[in-house]
């Protein structure tokens, strides 16, 4: 069985991640959302073993990391309305899904054969380092075993992941806590096709344009499958207090066993909601029930994870 090791985000634990991508393996990293499973985007095989560690269904494809608009531009097209959102919000947290650049590096198993592909430019030092020294662009779903809760620390991918991966890169716990936004870009409209951190209204003003919902269907992004981040006990939502053993989740006035935020703040519940599902998963609790938390804002991102981690499976 492989040994599944912690190493520093540095130089030292870069390099030695990086050598393990040239050889079509993937590792942990950190990003500023959530920690991501890396691995050589342009590679058929590397992407596969992607697939394999998380036991992934290969019909949901990944998102393509990239340092620079250069990068960028040799895998996707980049219409103006793209370079507005990217000027914006690049680097950080927001993925765009273009259609793929004539003579694109991207191996089809990372678009999972679409004619599109979703591309992020990532802030966090971790992930951006690992692209530089590897030296082309990197696939790189959330780090945990594929449907279950997404990880927010180097602990949470170790444990989801053990034996399947050899490497996760530790910066301690990740900034934002959920998730990319994810929006399709095309010509003079776009299409939300997963809420995150870069909200609607922020979508709106820096494009100039209307925000339509996803059509809904066919996959067309990652994290759009009905049941998706789910802990392994079963989870009620829109609690306002615990049933008989339940381990209860708290937001604003409801305190819970643990709070989101007791303040009632967005930012910090996104930040925390999967680090206390993990705490939740792994209590004596036999179910786990979380507190109302608003829609509004970045609210309608944490439902979202929420909902699709309490659907059925």
């Amino acid at each position: 069985m492989t040994e599944t090791r912690i190493l520093p985000a540095d130089p030292t634990g870069i390099a030695e991640a990086a050598a393990l991508i040239a050889r079509g393996l993937p590792v942990g990293v950190p990003t500023e959302t959530v920690y991501g499973l890396a691995g050589d985007a342009t590679s058929g095989e590397a992407v596969a073993a992607i697939y394999a560690a998380k036991g992934r269904p290969s019909f949901n494809p990944l998102i393509v990391h990239v340092t620079d608009l250069a990068m960028a531009g040799r895998v996707a097209i980049l219409p103006p309305l793209a370079r507005r959102l990217a000027e914006r919000f690049w680097p950080g947290p927001l993925t765009m899904v273009l259609p793929a650049a004539p003579g694109s590096p991207i191996a089809s198993l990372t678009t999972a054969g679409l004619p599109s592909v979703a591309v992020r430019m990532p802030a966090h030092p971790a992930i951006r380092a690992l692209i530089l020294a590897s030296g082309r662009p990197l696939a790189a779903p959330s780090a945990n075993a594929s449907g279950s809760i997404s990880a927010t620390r180097a602990e949470h991918v170790a444990r989801s992941l053990a034996g399947r991966i050899t490497l996760v890169l530790d910066d301690g716990p990740t900034a934002v806590g959920i998730e990319s936004t994810i929006v399709a870009v095309e010509t003079d409209r776009l299409r939300l096709l997963r809420p995150g951190a870069i909200t609607v209204e922020m979508l709106a003003e820096a494009s100039g344009v209307a925000v339509e919902g996803s059509r809904g269907g066919a996959i067309e992004a990652p994290g759009q499958m009905a049941s998706h981040y789910a802990p392994s006990k079963p989870l009620r939502l829109n609690a306002e207090s615990a049933e008989a053993g339940e381990y209860l989740i708290g937001f604003g006035a409801v305190t819970g066993d643990v709070t989101l935020s007791a303040s009632g703040r967005l930012d910090e519940a996104a930040a925390r909601l999967f680090d206390l599902l993990h705490a939740a998963d792994q209590s004596d609790a036999a179910a786990i029930a979380v507190a109302p938390v608003p829609s509004d804002g970045l609210g309608l991102a944490i439902n979202d994870r929420l909902k699709r981690a309490a659907a059925p499976r």
